[in-house]
């Protein structure tokens, strides 16, 4: 199949990136990461999460964070939301689209959100069904799909079984989670090749992170079989507590700079991606972790 002329990407740093870190973000910092995210160009943040927190302490300001970005009409800000309570509160703070999430791997399942795969989906009916009703778009997103840190290796058509429902429940959109970054160009084809016999290649976007190296290689390959949404971190933020070793997501500067050396549009400006990729590397006190936009950070110098 051709590659896309247009991808979308779809930021997740502000939560998924910084969800995992181990000492307090001020919430002035959240708010000024994302103010500078959208002013790069994106379409889509992923801003917080309606979540326990008590499980993600990281993630207790998301209300606050909602409330005071300065938001930008042509990007749609996304919230994760688990269960009905979750929605609720994303409903009074005021959000435009939230994100289930569930997995395909039962011990996951289990250590994730506390439950079986098939009690996720149950929980999630209903949040569909009310995020219809005020007029909330609902994407999804599904965890472990290329390999899973305690059940290992996970069948294509499991994948493409629970990817289904999601996006029958009323997910306009599933973001496809290789959670411990274990999975290979091939994996991800024969994936989805299961998937796109069951949702269209149009609903799905590619979310892979990169423990082993191979979340660009896993793009490319997705991008092959005509997927044009492209989930990642800006400065490679984030990880999983509940999965051991695994690092970040994909940095979003590397994913632009691919796109860009291959002619593909985005609407992103690199140059201001990098710079905020370096903002909030600095406020977290880390290293850049974005190897194209700590090449570009140190040519600047």
């Amino acid at each position: 199949m051709a590659l896309p002329t247009k991808v979308k990407m779809f930021e997740v740093g502000p939560r998924d990136g910084i969800q995992n870190e181990p000492n307090r973000v001020p919430t002035a910092v959240k708010v000024e990461f994302i103010n500078r995210l959208s002013e790069t160009g994106l379409q889509q943040i992923e801003i917080g999460a309606f979540v326990s927190p008590k499980v993600i302490p990281q993630m207790a300001d998301s209300r606050e964070v909602v409330a005071q970005i300065r938001k930008a009409p042509s990007v749609t800000y996304s919230t994760l939301v688990p269960n009905m309570k979750g929605f609720d509160q994303a409903l009074e703070a005021g959000v435009e689209e939230i994100e289930i999430f569930g997995a395909v791997s039962e011990a996951f399942s289990q250590k994730n959100i506390n439950c079986s795969i098939a009690e996720s989906l149950d929980r999630f009916a209903p949040v569909c069904e009310a995020a219809k009703k005020h007029g909330i778009r609902v994407r999804a997103a599904v965890s472990c799909v290329l390999g899973c840190p305690y059940e290992g290796e996970i069948a294509p058509e499991k994948v493409a079984e629970v990817t289904e429902i999601l996006y029958e429940m009323g997910s306009y959109e599933v973001a496809l989670g290789d959670t411990i970054g274990t999975g290979t160009p091939e994996k991800t084809k024969r994936m989805l090749e299961a998937i796109t016999k069951r949702v269209p290649v149009t609903k799905l976007s590619a979310h892979f992170h990169d423990t082993y190296g191979q979340a660009l290689a896993n793009i490319y390959a997705a991008l092959e079989e005509g997927v044009a949404v492209v989930d990642s971190s800006v400065a490679g933020l984030g990880g999983c507590p509940y999965a051991k070793g695994a690092t970040g997501n994909v940095a979003s500067e590397d994913v632009l700079y691919m796109l860009n050396g291959m002619g593909i549009e985005t609407g992103v400006d690199f140059d201001r991606l990098v710079d905020v990729g370096h903002f909030i590397s600095e406020a977290l006190g880390r290293e850049v972790g974005s190897r194209a936009g700590l090449a570009t950070l140190r040519k600047r110098a």
